[in-house]
């Protein structure tokens, strides 16, 4: 169990992030050769690369987070002094946590209301409610990796552990 944890919390976005652009370049091709070379195009791949595309960017996000690389304005850390700047990192993503757990709560109820709804997508009838799933998956990830980040951020503060905040 601990080795398939380890896998996850090492792969998972990336993994995903893999399959989920390669069934979108693989249905885009499909639908430009079928409408270029055959004269007639396919209804819903166009549209499942949409929905995967909005998966892939919410995957992005939380491998974002995962690996410390979101913007940073390096000027904005400049104007502090020196001895409150190591801990501006970890206000930032205190900050970042903070929005990923709001949009998280937030994305409860729009799922909630997607499903009561229960509507469905023009082409593929997939319930939307599954398409509207992926802002709520994808930042309670980043609110993982942002939790993740903290804990490690704390532990180069306290010589635990060696990196660059920045």
């Amino acid at each position: 169990m601990k080795k398939v944890a380890g896998w996850m919390d090492e792969n998972l976005e990336m993994s995903i992030s893999i399959v989920l652009i390669s069934l979108m370049t693989l249905l885009i091709f499909v639908q430009v050769i079928m409408r270029y070379v055959f004269q007639n195009s396919l209804s819903w791949t166009e549209e499942l690369a949409r929905y995967l595309f909005i998966w892939l960017i919410y995957f992005g996000i939380s491998y974002g987070a995962k690996t410390r690389k979101h913007i940073k304005i390096e000027a904005f850390l400049n104007i502090w002094p020196k001895p409150i700047r190591k801990f501006i990192p970890i206000v930032g993503d205190m900050l970042f946590l903070g929005f990923s757990i709001f949009v998280v709560f937030t994305s409860v109820d729009l799922v909630q209301k997607q499903m009561r709804l229960g509507q469905t997508s023009p082409a593929l009838r997939v319930p939307m409610a599954i398409i509207y799933c992926a802002p709520l998956v994808g930042f309670f990830l980043s609110a993982i990796r942002q939790l993740q980040t903290i804990k490690f951020r704390v532990q180069v503060l306290q010589g635990k552990a060696e990196d660059d905040l920045w």
